[in-house]
């Protein structure tokens, strides 16, 4: 043997050990210490060794085998059929490679010129079960284990109402069957994981990893009453071994799954051609962060079930079938730091400073800790292996700690609010009841940078974000909001700084003088008053339609107005009695920014007395577009749903709200039937 024939097989046996060590993390354990991109990394490392030099093939290796070897007190199960794992696509190109893959191999079987029809499922993040039915009952539910062996959860799979226990065979309009296995997915919502984890946090026990990780440990519990309680759900996908039923296509047994009574994703797509599937995958990508459960990428499988026989299979992966996988949306990374700074009104906020790791597709160094108390909830400590997470598009924020550092022994200490403000230096102090410590210095440097940047934001001017914000404040331009609109007296010292010309700086004015025309409700939710967010601003605009009416208002009068509470009340009405955002108002007032509400009175207007929520996105109309033509016809936007609304308008990607305006029978409405109510 060759010394490069040497290392390469040293780095074989090496690559065989990490992958078995990590395989039983995942799939056994359900500890994952790496995140899937690193797993897949090291295993198409193992990969190419053995496409390089066949004789490193073992028996054993993880690319000929599924999983980990099952090792929990459960019975060990054979499957009648083996459950198999799936190659990855991450590309088009590496689905044009699969496809051509299949055609080569029916080519060889004598089939030339195969044409395919596809089957797209999203790929759902949970735990995959072989159910087996024997003359139409329920006798027995094995996870997949090592793809040969299960361990036997019948126990647990009973307590999971989606699952019938007996198929009605008459009803699907078949003959009876002695025997049939229907494959699918158990998962865990989103929902109802966030709601375990919060009750396990409260009760001082670790918090799951992610949904998969809930539905793993649920499903391996020896007592059923356990499982009972937390709400798992499941999704019929593959029809395993069967005795007397003939069917032609994947979606044929589909159908029969949805008439024997099993949940079927309803959206699972047949396609036609590649494009199609590659625009489909794309799709189900986009909408990741809006579903209702994870799902980790989408399966592509041929419709045909004699193309799939004929297919077969190479090592442990169908020939018939393949993964689209997506990037991950959490990872295992270290905790470095916890840097703390002022929010706009002081409220000292923790951020996450974190060992780089891509999550998504994108570096993440940096990452949400909401406040003190969710600091402590999770119980995270500098120094420790934590869980990150990037869903969709929304800032990246640390879940829990990595499940294998919980119960250590010689943990690090708790983290801790600052004692004096990291800004200004001032004494913090935390009142009785508050969520957040707080640096109680209103002119601290780092409190007026993000009043001034939340300024800039919600007025919508466009080329003033958070280093623009930062670079004037250094020049000492800017104290107030109302420095803004005297920023053009400096054009000229403006223009030689550099990254600005004539053309930037005329731009960032004109933005400036536009914010002039926004609305009296949105000057009342950027001027930073407490509690006083969009929706409550254009509340107060609409009940006091004035600036002066609403500085004279007392705090009853206040509550007047729809959402406003009695603390809420007075929170606003000390804030207004401040000498220095009197002086504020002031100043933009005579600047030339909207202080009286220019839409009809309440009770006026075509929407008069009804109550609107948005949520989703509108094919022509951001949200802010669609409140203020609410609001000027009469109408009120609030944030969450009730049973006071009258109508949710939805969008595309719509969320909870929706589900939750459906399950109170609340009219859901679109742009289109909102112009309708509008009129002219």
């Amino acid at each position: 043997m060759s010394a490069n024939d040497s290392a390469a097989a040293q780095r074989a046996a090496e690559l065989r050990r990490l992958l078995e060590y990590h395989s039983n993390r995942y799939y056994v354990l359900d500890d994952p210490e790496i995140g899937d991109d690193a797993y897949d990394a090291l295993l198409d490392e193992l990969r190419a060794l053995e496409a390089a030099g066949p004789s490193l093939v073992t028996p054993d290796s993880p690319t000929q085998k599924v999983g980990g070897e099952p090792v929990s007190d459960l019975v060990k199960v054979p499957h009648l059929q083996r459950m198999l794992s799936l190659a990855n696509a991450r590309s088009g190109e590496e689905l044009s490679a699969w496809i051509q893959r299949m055609r080569n191999h029916l080519a060889r079987e004598g089939i030339e010129a195969a044409e395919f029809e596809f089957v797209a499922e999203p790929k759902i993040d949970g735990l995959a079960m072989s159910l087996v039915y024997i003359n139409g009952v329920f006798d027995r539910g094995v996870t997949r284990g090592n793809g040969t062996i299960g361990e036997d959860v019948t126990h647990n799979i009973r307590t999971i109402a989606q699952i019938p226990q007996r198929l009605d065979f008459k009803a699907a309009g078949i003959e009876p069957l002695p025997l049939v296995e229907v494959r699918g997915e158990v998962y865990m919502a989103l929902a109802d994981f966030e709601a375990i984890n919060e009750r396990r946090a409260a009760a001082g026990e670790s918090t799951f990893m992610n949904p998969r990780n809930a539905a793993a440990g649920t499903i391996r519990q020896k007592d059923p009453r356990l499982a009972a309680s937390r709400p798992l759900s499941f999704w019929a996908y593959q029809l395993g071994v069967s005795q007397g039923l003939e069917l032609e296509r994947h979606t044929d047994a589909l159908d029969l799954f949805r008439a024997l009574g099993f949940p079927v994703n309803p959206d699972i797509r047949v396609l036609h051609s590649e494009p199609a599937v590659v625009e489909q995958c794309n799709s189900w990508l986009e909408r990741r962060g809006s579903l209702p459960f994870e799902i980790d990428g989408v399966v592509v499988k041929v419709n045909d079930l004699e193309l799939q026989r004929r297919l077969g299979f190479v090592g442990r992966e169908p020939r018939w079938a393949i993964a689209w996988k997506f990037p991950p949306t959490t990872a295992i990374t270290r905790l470095l730091d916890i840097e703390w700074k002022p929010g706009k009104f002081g409220d000292l906020h923790p951020t996450a400073k974190l060992e780089p790791v891509v999550v998504s597709g994108i570096r993440i160094e940096r990452a949400t800790l909401h406040n003190e108390e969710d600091l402590i909830r999770k119980d995270l400590r500098i120094g420790e292996d934590v869980i990150v997470l990037r869903a969709a598009d929304v800032i990246p924020q640390v879940v829990s700690p990595a499940p294998h550092v919980v119960e250590r022994p010689d943990r690090p200490p708790r983290p801790q609010a600052p004692a004096v403000c990291p800004v200004c230096g001032t004494p913090t102090i935390k009142p009785e009841g508050a969520v957040f410590t707080n640096c109680p210095n209103h002119d601290c440097p780092g409190r007026r940078e993000q009043l001034l940047t939340h300024f800039a934001g919600a007025m919508d001017i466009d080329g003033l974000g958070e280093s623009r914000v930062q670079q004037f404040m250094a020049l000492d331009w800017v104290h107030t909001a109302a420095d803004f609109y005297r920023l053009h007296e400096r054009r000229d010292e403006l223009i030689e700084l550099d990254g600005w010309g004539a053309i930037s700086a005329d731009k960032l004015f004109e933005a400036i003088e536009g914010s002039k025309r926004r609305s009296f409700g949105r000057v009342l939710f950027a001027i930073g008053i407490v509690e006083v967010g969009d929706v409550i601003g254009r509340a107060l605009a609409q009940q006091f339609r004035t600036i002066d009416a609403l500085l004279d208002a007392t705090v009853e009068q206040l509550t007047e107005t729809p959402d406003v509470g009695a603390i809420m009340a007075e929170r606003i009405r000390d804030q207004l009695d401040d000498p220095a955002m009197r002086e504020l108002i002031a100043a933009l007032r005579e600047l030339g920014l909207r202080f009286e509400e220019e839409g009809p009175a309440p009770g006026e207007g075509p929407l008069a007395g009804q109550t609107f929520v948005l949520t989703g996105t509108l094919p022509n109309l951001t949200r802010e577009q669609a409140s203020a033509l609410i609001v000027a016809a009469g109408g009120r936007v609030t944030s969450s749903v009730s049973k006071k609304t009258d109508y949710v308008l939805a969008g595309e990607s719509a969320g909870s709200k929706l589900t939750k305006a459906e399950s109170l029978g609340i009219r859901v409405i679109g742009e289109a039937e909102l112009q309708g109510l509008l009129g002219d």
